[in-house]
This record gives C-alpha cells, structure tokens and sequence, in this order.
C-alpha cells in the first residue's frame, strides 16, 4: 500500500506546492514554452513522449503544474529557465508579413531586430502584406493577449487612403459596423481628414479596438470603398511619431503600463462592458434554402412513408389508387368519344392580292437604356 501511495502522490503535487518565492503556479506546458522550447501544443508533445522532468522525476501527466523560480524543470536532461521579457516597437514597411514561419520565403517582421542574440520574438496581432506602420513584437504572452483582445478596448488608429468620395451614409456605416464572414464588426470612430481630387482619394482616420484577419479592408469593401493605402500610427499611448520606415525602438516597462491599467478597468467594469457587446449574432439571412423533399434530412432520418403504402416517384399515393405503384405501369387511353372536341378557331379574313406572300412576322429591338 506504501508504495502505491507513492507512485500516485509523486511529481505533479510536490510541484503543485507552495513555494517561498510567492509566484503562483502554473501548467507545465505553458512554463516550458515561456522558456523558449517550442509552442503549448509542441511542448504537450515533449511531455507525453517523457522528456521532461520535475525535481528529477519524470512528468508524463498533462496538467501538471510548477512553481517558476522553486522548481527545477529539465528538458532532455538539460534545465531550462523562463526568457527575459523583450519588448519592441517597430514600423513595418511594406512586403514583410507577420508570422515566424513563412513557406513562400518572404522578407519577415521578426528578421528586423537589432539585437542577435535577443530572445524568440513574435508579432503583436498582424498587419497584412501591403500594410504598414506600428505593430509590437515581444515574447510576453499575457502583454500580447490584453492588447490584442477586444475586452480590453486598447484602442489602435489607422490612416486609410480610399478611392473616391466617401459621404456620409458611408461614414455612418462604418462607425455602425458592418457584417463580415465571422460576424458584425465592432463600433469605430472614422474621421475624414482630407481629400484630394487630383488623385481621386479620401484620407479617413479609423479608430478601433479589435484587430480581424484583413478587417479594415473587408469593411471598406463593404460598402463599396478600395483601399489603397492602410498605416497604423498608434497603439494606445504609443504613437509612430517620426520613426523611420523599418526600424525599430526598445519599450521599458513603464511604456506599457497601459496594459495593465486597461486590464484594472476591464475587472472594474467586467458587467457593464460585457453587456455592450453580447454574443455575436449570426447575419440576418432573407429566405431560407428549400430542401430537396427526395432526399433524407441530416440528423433526421428520412421521411416517414404516407399511409397506403405508395412509394415516391410512382403516381398518386392512397389506397384506392395502388396500381400505380408498380414500376413501369402505364394507363389505358381515354376512347377518343369521351372527351368533347373543340370547333376550329375561325380566322378573319385577309384582304390580300393572289399570289402575294404575307408578310414576316415584326423583328423585336432591342432597347437600350442610359
């Protein structure tokens, strides 16, 4: 009994236990991918395959949890420790994307860090392949989730450039928010800040919260506006100011104080800003598609067969008719006496001289309208 006692009571509580140090514990997986060794999924990997150890004991259980600081965590026999936090902002020009693994080799956000030997970095949100301006690149996965969810309500304002003129019902349309592939968009602030009729453009400011795949330019498309340039120039507090095209600047900690003053407000305000914005509705859809009444329904079964007996596709259905159920089965033809026949129609007479053609039946135009 002693010794079941303790193969079940081994690693995952000796590391779940408080430790002097203060910090509260956290997942195993999460730990190790804070230090660098692979992403959550690939470090479950690692942790199921037994390559990792607790306090010298090796941990095959998802879910176990350790204390940063108190708890010696080794990975293949070699100890691993958390990174120290990096924080850059940089000004990405255009034709970089914003991932770490690009399969079609193209110039990367992450390639422009200074510093070589600085920790794994990844983009803050994204912006597309044409756009360019503000974005952050860090390791601190808790700064990347305030800013980049919409809870938060961290503000971001871009620069768009359009084609055309932009009245105001558009302007109304898309401070209202408009209905997208995953949703309705949530409520901006847009300003107009000049137009240039020369180039045929409209220079709008857009202030908004959330950060969608491709969204500002989908909601321009929405309501008939082709973006032709897209700069993000402000993240919070952070403003682009005059930095170059492609460089970058080290933030401290206190630059970032506004992450955790938007986090204070959002548990101050958890209800009331949670009530704004309930669960996403589905978009309004007009009629519904017509089901196809020769085919069973999903999740239903097919159709119960009508009483008599009568099979689809084969005449009428009811009892007082079950000849036409048999495949192949034709009726007998009505004698000719007992439906009435018709008087030929009597044609007006047509004054025409002997031997001339009439005339051809009238050429329908077409018309065409301005």
């Amino acid at each position: 009994m002693a010794q079941k006692k303790k193969k079940g009571t081994a690693a995952p509580e000796a590391a779940a236990a408080p430790a002097a140090s203060g910090l509260p514990p956290e997942r195993l997986h999460k730990f190790l991918a804070s230090t660098g060794a692979g992403s959550r999924r690939e470090c479950e990997t690692f942790i199921e395959q037994g390559r990792v150890a607790v306090n010298g004991k090796v941990v095959t259980r998802l879910g176990t949890k350790v204390v940063p600081g108190h708890d010696a965590v080794t990975l293949d026999g070699e100890k691993v420790a958390p990174e120290r936090k990096v924080y850059y902002l940089l000004n990405k020009p255009p034709g970089y994307v914003c991932t770490n693994h690009d399969t079609h080799g193209r110039p990367r956000a992450v390639d422009l860090v200074p510093e070589r030997n600085a920790p794994r970095v990844y983009t803050v949100g994204r912006l597309d392949l044409e756009s360019r301006g503000l974005i952050l690149l860090t390791n601190d996965g808790a700064i990347a989730n305030i800013i980049c969810h919409p809870r938060y309500r961290i503000e971001k304002r871009y620069e768009v450039t359009v084609r055309g003129e932009v009245d105001l019902q558009k302007l109304g349309r898309l401070e209202a928010g408009v209905w997208l592939a995953e949703g309705k968009s949530s409520p901006a602030r847009v300003q107009r800040l000049g137009r240039n009729p020369h180039r045929n453009e409209t220079l709008l400011e857009m202030v908004i919260f959330e950060g969608r795949n491709r969204e500002i330019r989908r909601v321009f498309t929405k309501v008939g506006l082709k973006v032709k340039r897209l700069v993000r120039t402000r993240i919070g507090p952070l403003e682009l100011g005059d930095m170059a095209v492609g460089h970058c600047r080290i933030l401290a900690p206190i630059d970032l104080r506004f992450v955790y003053e938007a986090e204070r407000l959002y548990l101050a305000n958890k209800e009331a800003w949670d009530a704004e914005f309930p669960p996403e509705e589905k978009p309004p859809r007009g009629r519904r598609p017509r089901q196809d009444k020769g085919h069973p329904r999903k999740g239903k079964g097919r159709r119960p067969r009508p009483q008599g007996g009568a099979r689809r596709g084969y005449g009428h259905r009811g009892p007082e008719r079950q000849g036409y159920e048999r495949p192949g089965y034709r009726p007998a033809p009505r004698p000719a006496g007992d439906a009435p026949r018709r008087p030929p129609m009597e044609r007006p007479p047509v004054d025409r001289p002997p031997g001339e053609r009439p005339p051809p039946p009238p050429r329908h135009r077409r018309r065409y309208y301005d």
